[in-house]
């Protein structure tokens, strides 16, 4: 019988996976791919687990690893294996999207099926509409669409085996060359998680071992461990986004609703990114084309190597380059004294987090920059700028997420911790800093910055 393809992408499990079940269901002999596409796997982090997840996925499947073009090397297995049809995961990005238009119409010269199954999101984009039959443009009309759709209480079982069909040879996993080599930069990335479904699974039994009882709060403090971390798991498909909510709706808890809302901020980004190609790049308010930034590179530079003498926003770039992850709430602070206080485009902020973030996904990355930036749907004022300081002082009043991540200000008593600079002689000198030397002075005022900000986007609606 001729065989069927799976085609692996951003689906890496077996559980709830309807490619792989949808394949075996056909009956034919299974021969389960993955592809590494240069142009579709790109930044440093996002490498290192897609190193670690394929290992893991490889351990419960044998998997094909091939290496190239992804059109030309599933027309030339369909061809020389004789496929009778090819399944794959739906894919949202621009790039995936016009891939899979060129593999349908490649493989229907050719007489063989392509199905894609919805997999990595909760909703088809398409089926999220309007009453007048549009796309949403607001969060919250959005949510409360997919909440009346509503998500099946179905879970497709992992396969009991799988029979792969025969004498098809693989390139080796470590022949991709996904890990750093000198220096090795992925030590606190190694510490921090396990890539792979069985990672995601106990990553999810980890968060939900309470009841989601404390979701409301927990999920701004990012000095605990207050929220799920299961977005690298999503983006690389190692968990299916309906079994995270089929699994937090029987676990229950007063900040329930709370995070089902966020994982609807996931599916609201992935319909921003179907309805607008350019998401990655292009604002979506056209009038934020001509924004007039400033754009130096000194200031990114310090940005980037945790070097903009505001604690909070250091400690966030620390925790990004260590671990691959930044806590969503120092996200936004950070992001907003990158685009605000500094005036650094957005993309250039876009453009780092997909090089060193685990969870580089475009929607939600994309999405969340111009919602910071004031320039996206439902998108936060432009003039609503974030204060760091004060943002520190809410979120983390005794200074336990600056003092991880930046030891060098952990001796600084809390009034102090997110504002070195107004400590006296005395303090500092107790607490070992001496600003500029151990740790940098603010690279901008916090009032000068807001006032500079200000003013370009009055420059900006009077051009």
């Amino acid at each position: 019988m001729s065989p069927a393809l799976v085609w692996f992408r951003h689906d890496l499990r077996l559980a709830d996976n309807p490619a792989l079940t949808a394949a075996i269901s056909s009956g034919r002999p299974i021969i389960p791919v993955f592809i590494l596409d240069d142009a579709l796997f790109q930044g440093g982090a996002s490498r290192w687990w897609l190193h670690q997840s394929l290992a893991s996925l490889s351990q419960t499947i044998p998997l094909i690893l091939r290496r190239g073009d992804s059109e030309t090397i599933l027309v030339h297995l369909a061809e020389s294996h004789d496929v009778a049809e090819i399944h794959a995961a739906r894919a949202y990005e621009p790039a995936m999207r016009a891939l899979d238009k060129r593999v349908d119409a490649a493989l229907k010269e050719r007489g063989i099926k392509f199905h894609r199954h919805l997999s990595n999101s909760l909703f088809a984009p398409e089926a999220v509409r309007t009453k007048t039959g549009g796309y949403f443009g607001v969060y919250t009309p959005f949510s409360r669409c997919c909440f009346d759709l509503g998500v099946p209480d179905i879970l497709l079982p992992p396969p009991a085996n799988v029979t792969r069909a025969q004498n098809i040879p693989s390139e080796t996993l470590e022949s991709f060359a996904l890990l750093p080599t000198k220096p090795d930069w992925a030590g606190g990335m190694r510490a921090e998680w396990q890539p792979g479904e069985a990672g995601a699974q106990k990553r999810l039994h980890a968060f939900l071992a309470q009841p989601v009882r404390n979701y409301d709060e927990g999920r701004n403090i990012p000095g605990i461990t207050g929220t799920s971390k299961l977005s690298p798991h999503l983006h690389w498909g190692e968990i299916s986004p309906r079994a995270v909510w089929l699994a937090a709706q029987k676990s229950g808890g007063a900040g329930l609703n709370t995070f089902l809302k966020e994982l609807l901020w996931r599916e609201f980004s992935i319909s921003l990114l179907w309805q607008h190609e350019t998401l990655a790049t292009q604002p979506i308010r056209p009038e934020f084309a001509n924004f007039p930034w400033e754009d130096e590179d000194n200031k990114y530079f310090a940005w980037t190597r945790s070097q903009t003498g505001i604690p909070i926003v250091d400690a966030g770039m620390r925790e990004l380059w260590q671990t691959g992850w930044m806590h969503n709430r120092v996200r936004m602070i950070t992001a907003s004294f990158l685009v605000k206080h500094l005036l650094i485009p957005w993309q250039r902020g876009a453009d780092w987090f997909m090089d060193t973030l685990v969870d580089a996904d475009e929607a939600a990355n994309s999405g969340s920059w111009q919602w910071v930036a004031g320039c996206g749907a439902d998108a936060a004022p432009y003039f609503r700028i974030f204060n760091p300081v004060l943002q520190g002082l809410k979120f983390d009043p005794e200074g336990a997420y600056v003092r991880r991540y930046v030891p060098e200000l952990a001796r600084l008593p809390d009034k102090f911790i997110h504002n070195p600079w107004e400590a006296d002689p005395v303090t500092l000198l107790s607490a070992g800093v001496t600003l500029g030397e151990t740790y940098p002075r603010p690279i901008i005022g916090l009032s000068e910055g807001r006032d500079k900000a200000l003013a370009a986007y009055e420059r900006m609606k009077n051009e």
